[in-house]
């Protein structure tokens, strides 16, 4: 990808200690009634923790995002919006979202944890504008209330896992694109954990692909959400992290 360099690294985070006591708060992405795309259904959210502790959400209809502000003594100004993976089936988001939040905020950066609706025809039409949508949305009133939440407007940047991977590479390289384009929701940055950057066959994660264009999937959508070719002058600078034994996701991805 044009613009954007590619380190395959070990990050040990898994064994850091998280003991930030930053307290959060959870907001509505969208006013009561006014979720866009939403269509009524049975549908309902679902929160589930392993015996390893992982927790998984699925059923996303009413989509969050839930701020994890530094504290004043070590704010450094930046930010984070940080996207969950699950295959665009789940929200992996304890391991993958809170977590790592707790990691920044212990590091003087403010974090935010997405939870986007899930793609469903049976709760949304037109499935795949929606994660985006909600993306953008997080990004948009993270800057609207930056001054209040001590947070620099220009270290804004977005970090995702696996398919939450793939939706935070979306939004850095869409946010100018079609009817919603917004220079507010654009991140100055993307931190890319293992992320489905592309649903071209060659190298296709099938499942977030099907998952997230569902009827819709066409040639037209499986290039316009492969992101590597819609990369620009204007996509923000990424930071890729990949392991190269990756069984789930392949590296070429990355590379």
């Amino acid at each position: 990808m044009k613009k954007i360099s590619s380190l395959a690294i070990a990050l040990g985070l898994s064994a850091l200690s998280f003991h930030s006591m930053a307290q959060n708060q959870t907001m509505n992405l969208w006013p009561e009634g006014k979720i866009p795309n939403f269509k009524a259904s049975s549908v309902q959210e679902k929160s589930e923790t392993d015996a390893s502790g992982i927790l998984r959400i699925s059923g996303v209809t009413v989509p969050t995002i839930t701020a994890y502000i530094a504290p004043k003594e070590k704010a450094t100004g930046a930010a984070v919006m940080i996207c969950p993976g699950g295959g665009y089936s789940i929200l992996a988001a304890s391991h993958e979202g809170s977590d790592f939040a707790k990691w920044f905020n212990d590091r003087g950066i403010s974090a935010f944890v997405l939870k986007y609706r899930l793609p469903d025809e049976k709760a949304m039409t037109h499935q795949h504008e929606v994660p985006l949508m909600d993306a953008m949305q997080g990004m948009k009133m993270i800057r609207q209330n930056a001054a209040k939440w001590n947070i620099d407007v220009n270290k804004i940047g977005v970090m995702g896992f696996s398919a939450g991977g793939h939706l935070a590479a979306t939004i850095s390289t869409h946010y100018n694109l079609g009817p919603n384009a917004s220079e507010e929701a654009k991140p100055n940055f993307s931190i890319l954990l293992y992320p489905v950057v592309s649903f071209r066959p060659v190298i296709s994660h099938g499942g977030s692909r099907d998952k997230l264009l569902g009827p819709d999937k066409s040639e037209e959508l499986i290039n316009y959400y492969s992101n590597e070719l819609q990369v620009s002058a204007k996509t923000p600078p990424a930071f890729l992290v990949h392991a190269m034994d990756d069984s789930a996701v392949p590296v070429e991805k990355n590379i």
